[in-house]
């Protein structure tokens, strides 16, 4: 396994993310603890979950938390990463301090709640799941800055920010001259390269590290020709608006791939890798074997013709010669 620095601070995770949000909900128990158990044998030591997965808020949590019960150093060797900003209360019920967004209140008990689910005394990454557009910047930094004092979390992520969301919070940071955000995790593969225009260069720029989830876009990134109805897949096409049968521009990837001798899923996750500010690619297993050859993905380096073609294929201006530019320049002129 490779492995990367978390943005700019010292803390070096797996360039593979265990990402686990099926665990629970399409993924069993027993099979979740297979999955797990194979990540720390290829050495993914960086794990990622959310209060709200699981299809029943905090099942997967728990799931994971029985897991680092059996001992064997499997809490030790994960850097573990959770997030809060949710509602945790059942779709209908209003309860007052616990609706979507963060606030001094909500983060102790929301984290106070993960911690008992997950049986650790820590986590190693807290994740704002989402921007709130209304809580100040004072708030958000001296609830954050209490609970790292406090031992409760050693590192703040965000998830879904937007590019002057990572800017604000991150030059606040500076002010108060604390290390900030050293994470974002957004969602970035081949067939969404929006936060190129802004996530990417403001992560960049503040040194925050990228997590990209869905590098696979959902599996249309996988070589499959068509989805089952139901499916994660059939899901995506319907988000994104793209099918897999007959998709001139999959089976143009799926060329290419061919000629260079690497498996779809593969390239698709060491192109995500390749841009220097990604740190780690997050990959939701559903079952063990989803996790064979992410080795691979980890240690492949594209050569530039590769990359070029790739551009090609998946052009994020339609052929606008300024394409490979980042904001503005990408669309002011």
């Amino acid at each position: 396994m490779e492995y990367n620095y978390l943005g700019r601070s010292n803390l070096t995770v797996s360039k593979i993310c265990l990402g686990t949000m099926h665990f629970g909900k399409m993924t069993d128990e027993n099979e979740s603890f297979r999955i797990m158990d194979r990540a720390l044998e290829m050495g993914i030591n960086f794990f990622d979950t959310a209060n709200v997965y699981g299809g029943v808020t905090g099942r997967t949590e728990e799931i994971m938390g029985r897991w680092f019960k059996q001992g064997n150093g499997r809490r030790e060797n994960v850097v573990l990463a959770s997030k809060v900003y949710n509602d945790m209360v059942r779709e209908g019920t209003y309860v007052p301090n616990d609706g979507k967004g963060i606030s001094a209140y909500k983060v102790r008990k929301h984290l106070e709640d993960s911690l008992r689910r997950l049986q650790t005394d820590h986590l190693d990454l807290y994740q704002v799941h989402h921007i709130d557009r209304r809580i100040t910047g004072e708030e958000f930094w001296s609830t954050f800055e209490r609970v790292i004092n406090n031992g409760d979390i050693t590192y703040v992520g965000t998830s879904n920010f937007p590019g002057w969301g990572l800017a604000k919070f991150q030059m606040l940071a500076q002010q108060r001259g604390t290390l900030g955000i050293v994470s974002e995790q957004t969602q970035y593969n081949l067939l969404n390269r929006i936060p190129e225009l802004e996530v990417l260069p403001a992560a960049e720029e503040f040194g925050i590290g990228l997590m990209a989830y869905m590098p696979l876009a959902g599996g249309l990134l996988t070589g499959k020709k068509n989805s089952v109805p139901g499916s994660r897949t059939n899901s995506v096409e319907q988000e994104y608006g793209i099918g897999l049968t007959e998709n001139q521009q999959l089976e143009q990837f799926s060329k290419l791939c061919r000629e260079i001798g690497e498996y779809e899923h593969i390239v698709a996750i060491a192109w995500t890798l390749a841009n220097p500010v990604v740190s780690s690619a997050i990959v939701g297993v559903r079952t063990v074997s989803h996790l064979d050859h992410l080795e691979r993905a980890a240690a492949l380096t594209l050569d530039d013709e590769t990359m070029r073609r790739l551009d090609e294929i998946f052009n994020i201006n339609h052929g606008r010669p300024l394409q490979s530019k980042p904001a503005p320049e990408a669309y002011s002129w």
